[in-house]
């Protein structure tokens, strides 16, 4: 009888310890669940925070390009602006030239046309030569024969 009360608490104790080791098997297990549900957890939130923190990046690259982009639109319109003025000026000085050359031409034109009245004129028949006679060839060489 002792021996099967022996038996009977070896096989309680038996019982016990199984049960106990299946309970701290199952809180082990909740306890390991727990942990890495934390760890997605902190792992989702710290991939969330690196693209937050990319996205803010882009944003911020994109607006310093938008303002490169337009520092540099400016400055080439201002080129362009700057060029078109200069043209514009080389061209009123060409006018102002051509202008005070045809003022010069019409001056000296007028002069010569003052002058041109002063001028004795040729005679027109015969050449300018008296008595219509002239001898050889009609050349700057020819002479007159009297």
């Amino acid at each position: 009888m002792n021996i099967q009360l022996e038996k009977m608490k070896q096989k309680q104790e038996c019982e016990r310890r199984k049960r106990l080791a299946e309970e701290k098997h199952k809180e082990w297990m909740q306890k390991k669940r727990e942990e890495e549900r934390r760890e997605r957890e902190q792992k989702q939130s710290k991939e969330m925070a690196e693209k937050a923190t990319r996205e803010l990046e882009k944003m911020q690259l994109q607006e310093k390009a938008e303002v490169k982009y337009k520092e540099w639109l400016k400055k080439k319109r201002a080129e362009e602006s700057e060029k078109k003025k200069r043209e514009k000026e080389k061209e009123k000085e060409r006018e102002a030239e051509l202008q005070e050359k045809r003022e010069r031409s019409e001056k000296i034109f007028q002069e010569w046309l003052r002058n041109a009245r002063n001028k004795p004129r040729p005679v027109l028949n015969g050449y300018g030569l008296p008595h219509r006679k002239s001898t050889g060839l009609y050349s700057c060489y020819t002479y007159v024969v009297a």
